[in-house]
């Protein structure tokens, strides 16, 4: 079937969320090539090629994620793209058998799930404190008429925010304070121990 998408942040309207995160997965692996070098120099420590990860790949990978629909599939890619590259950093391969929780806390780094998670959070709590007559408010709320089909249905974005907010503990209404909300719904990496600078 030939489309014509319309690109917008990260992603295009006509196709699946699925294929947004491959799009992006595709473009952070050659972001990846080009630090290839600094990751594969052994004289270069850890916390460095951490850094270049932190800074110059995720973003890359999560670019536009504050408006995907995620389920297990799209978590699952993220999650092993996301070893992948650290496990290169570690300089270990899943024949090491090395816990991926393990990878993690040594180079300081959270899970990319939780980031994709913050994302979503953060651009929820600025609509919410919009005015009523913002449209963009407005349509968050809106309610469409009609019976959704039969089977189970698809993914919405404000299931997922629900789903979001239901693991922090957290209601709409917190959006309000902007510090709170911030602080409660904010994924920052873990310090980084003594593995991270080897």
């Amino acid at each position: 079937m030939k489309q014509n998408p319309k690109s917008y942040v990260g992603g295009d309207f006509v196709c699946p969320v699925r294929y947004n995160q491959a799009e992006r997965v595709k473009a952070a692996w050659e972001k990846w090539r080009e630090i290839g070098p600094v990751i594969g120099d052994k004289k270069m420590p850890r916390k460095l090629k951490t850094k270049l990860y932190t800074t110059m790949v995720r973003p890359v990978i999560l670019f536009g994620a504050e408006c995907w629909v995620v389920g297990q599939k799209e978590e699952q890619l993220l999650e092993t793209t996301e070893m992948r590259m650290l496990r290169r950093i570690r300089g270990v391969t899943l024949e090491d058998k090395m816990r991926s929780d393990d990878i993690r806390k040594e180079l300081g780094v959270c899970p990319i799930g939780e980031k994709a998670r913050e994302s979503r959070l953060r651009w929820f709590g600025h609509v919410m404190r919009r005015e009523p007559e913002n449209h963009l408010k407005q349509m968050l709320n809106l309610e469409v008429p009609g019976r959704r089909p039969r089977g189970r249905p698809k993914g919405r974005w404000r299931d997922g925010i629900t789903r979001d907010m239901k693991q922090l503990h957290i209601e709409a209404e917190d959006a309000e304070d902007r510090s709170f909300w911030r602080k409660r719904t904010q994924a920052a990496d873990l310090n980084l121990g003594t593995g991270a600078s080897r």
